[in-house]
């Protein structure tokens, strides 16, 4: 086993955005509905640690999700 393998990473899948004004985040209850400021063709972005490292199209077979990678994002330079 690796040295590298223990080691955890937080990653996220971001399906879309939306910009929320906070009285409507207050008077949310379950089943509140948020338009995402996304299509369904707009792939969803994979962050790793909060930088960007892939793109990838969300994949539902039943009960189960996944995320098909189908770009890797070149790091930017600072």
């Amino acid at each position: 086993m690796s040295v590298l393998e223990g080691i955890m990473v937080e990653m996220s899948i971001v399906l879309g955005s939306a910009n929320v004004p906070i009285r409507q985040v207050l008077q949310m209850s379950r089943g509140a509905m948020i338009p995402l400021e996304s299509s369904q063709d707009d792939p969803s972005l994979v962050y790793v640690n909060d930088e960007l490292v892939a793109k990838g199209v969300v994949l539902v077979d039943g009960e189960v999700m996944s995320l098909e990678i189908t770009e890797l994002v070149k790091k930017q330079r600072h």
